[in-house]
């Protein structure tokens, strides 16, 4: 994907990107209640009920009864504890599971966005602990996430703030461009969510990833670029690492 050309300017130019099915294939949530679970924070019926939550509020985010129901429970399965704790799963299912499952087309778009001097900033519905650990990871500027407030690093089972989502995303878009002084008519946004059109509508230059059946529909009666991924995607990536692994060895040594 060609960028076009940008005027010199000293104002920061931001890139945001959803996270799950967007920068990685799936939900992260999932593969967090999954460490959980096998560090003993959570049941077998906690994933079942809480991954079943979050999938119907992604996709019916107009439903109050569901989102009260995901705020709930979502407050009950951190509360008690601590950032350490969560960080350090997060640090696990990135290795474990996130990490196999980005999408190397958009982890290729953060790393044009950064040569180009642009920040590369996530923004998610998940926790800000867990985003700042992915960011982190791929080396990416940073990461807007959902707060959950902490008295001597153990939460305590309340947001700081409402949950990153939808609207919300805008709103905290909008005040964060705001506060580094970006033009907002130069910034970014990636998203694969009809969720997000708030977002998307709200920046300059926005592209769908593996856009859903509602967003497809509003990205093609406006013409917004977009960016179809297949699993094969990342399949196809993986052996091609592993084939030019095995012919780099091959080669004779100077």
């Amino acid at each position: 994907m060609s960028f076009p050309a940008e005027p010199p300017s000293t104002r920061p130019i931001i890139a945001f990107f959803d996270v799950d099915n967007t920068l990685m294939r799936g939900a992260s949530i999932f593969h967090i209640a999954k460490a959980a679970f096998r560090q003993k924070l959570l049941t077998a019926r906690d994933i079942a009920r809480f991954t079943w939550q979050q999938a119907v509020f992604v996709t019916r985010g107009e439903n109050l009864a569901h989102f009260s129901a995901i705020k709930a429970k979502g407050l009950e399965l951190i509360a008690g504890h601590t950032e350490n704790e969560l960080r350090q799963i997060a640090s696990e299912v990135f290795e474990r599971d996130i990490q196999q499952r980005l999408w190397p087309e958009t982890v290729a778009l953060t790393r044009e966005h950064l040569r180009k001097g642009h920040e590369v900033w996530l923004i998610t519905a998940a926790p800000q602990i867990i985003a700042q650990v992915i960011a982190q990871r791929l080396g990416l500027t940073g990461a807007l996430g959902t707060g959950m407030k902490a008295e001597n690093g153990v939460f305590t089972g309340e947001f700081d703030g409402g949950m990153l989502h939808g609207e919300q995303k805008a709103v905290a878009a909008r005040a964060f461009a705001e506060a580094l002084n970006a033009g907002l008519e130069d910034c970014w946004a990636y998203s694969d969510s009809e969720n997000d059109i708030p977002l998307l509508t709200l920046v300059g230059h926005r592209v769908v990833v593996n856009p859903d059946a509602a967003l497809r529909r509003h990205a093609k009666a406006l013409g917004w670029p977009s960016l179809e991924l297949k699993r094969g995607s990342i399949r196809e990536a993986q052996k091609r690492v592993r084939r030019e692994a095995r012919q780099a060895a091959r080669r004779p040594q100077s």
